[in-house]
């Protein structure tokens, strides 16, 4: 463009400008919401893997449990980590487009806001794809920590004497049990 034709353009421009100015804040804002998000995942990974150690449960399903919290974890932390994000730099901005007119100062900052909004959202879609593989690990996660413990409390309910399956907290207490024992309550 010739800088006459941005002088023309000066109304166009400034409606750029402001367009990408609200989608550059948009962006940040997602940006945002994808962080609170994964400390939310981190935050019930850790507390699934803490639940998950205090309980007895089939080692090869916790041990996998446990790798998948990891992974949750090491995703999460991923996401929120601090990066490198543009933005305008206000001293440049300000050294560099006062003398110019208006028209070509909207015409470079709406440049410089689509650049931006470029690197920006290749940023955002990693952190999206690492938040979902954050999550997706958690789901599995806790399906394998729920799996370890069933597994565990259903070999402890069937481990006993030939025929008979030993006691659980279902059966505690009952009749039989105390029969067993020489002046039992039976």
């Amino acid at each position: 463009m010739t800088p006459d034709e941005v002088e023309r353009q000066a109304e166009t421009l400034a409606l750029i400008n402001s367009e990408l100015a609200g989608r550059l804040d948009r962006q940040a804002d997602s940006l945002a919401k994808i962080d609170n998000k994964a400390v939310v995942v981190i935050g019930y990974a850790l507390a699934a893997v803490t639940f998950l150690a205090t309980r007895l449960a089939q080692p090869a399903l916790a041990a996998s449990a446990y790798a998948a919290f990891a992974v949750a974890v090491g995703f999460g932390i991923m996401v929120v980590a601090v990066r490198n994000y543009q933005d305008i730099e206000p001293r440049p901005l300000f050294t560099g487009y006062a003398p110019r007119s208006r028209a070509a100062t909207l015409a470079a900052m709406a440049a410089k806001r689509v650049k931006h909004f470029e690197f920006n959202r290749d940023r955002l879609n990693t952190k999206a794809w690492q938040w979902w593989t954050s999550l997706t690990a958690l789901v599995i996660g806790t399906m394998l920590m729920v799996a370890a413990l069933l597994v565990q409390t259903y070999q402890h309910d069937h481990i006993g004497r030939p025929g008979r399956p030993a006691g659980s907290v279902f059966h505690h207490g009952s009749r039989s049990q105390w029969a067993e024992f020489p002046g039992g309550r039976g």
